[in-house]
């Protein structure tokens, strides 16, 4: 502050009083008030400084966490189009391999995995069937099937009993 400000602040405080113009200046109880709360104020802004730059460290660290989601999202709706057979296997593999990356391109990934782990995508030209397992094997009785037979027994009677168990073995043959 140059001496003519201080000047003009000292002159904003005085008040003429006539012939003698005596300065008068502001108590000292208002200037340690104004002091203190000067000094709160300064310590609310480093407060609030810090709050900020927390604050701002927060946001960088959602912001790259939601950068990784998005890639793997990305990476899942891939491989899932790319016709994946065991899909979290084929997840983490790829997100391996983009780790050690900056700037990693899916396709050239998945194209490296099918090249590699073919065994993770299903062929084109193999069909998957399904068949039925050892235990759960038809059984003939004559002409007719358990199954059948159950079926029978259970639309003529209608009783609860009767639909209970042709339910349960038709669980266990389809």
């Amino acid at each position: 502050m140059n001496p003519s400000e201080a000047q003009d602040i000292l002159s904003a405080d005085t008040v003429g009083h006539g012939d003698d113009d005596n300065l008068k200046l502001v108590p000292v109880s208002e200037s340690i008030h104004y002091r203190k709360r000067a000094q709160s104020a300064e310590k609310k802004i480093e407060v609030l400084a810090e709050q900020l730059a927390e604050a701002k460290a927060e946001a960088k660290k959602t912001a790259k966490q939601l950068g990784c989601i998005q890639v793997e999202q990305k990476l899942v709706r891939e491989l899932a189009a790319a016709g994946t057979v065991d899909l979290e296997t084929a997840v983490l593999i790829a997100k391996a391999r983009m780790e050690g990356e900056t700037e990693a391109d899916i396709d050239s990934v998945i194209r490296q995995l099918k090249k590699e782990k073919q065994y993770l995508f299903a062929s084109a030209n193999r069909t998957v069937m399904a068949t039925k397992t050892a235990g759960a094997k038809e059984r003939m009785e004559g002409n007719q099937t358990v199954l059948e037979r159950a079926a029978k027994k259970a639309a003529t009677t209608g009783n609860r009993t009767d639909l209970q168990e042709y339910l349960k073995l038709r669980r266990n043959f389809i």
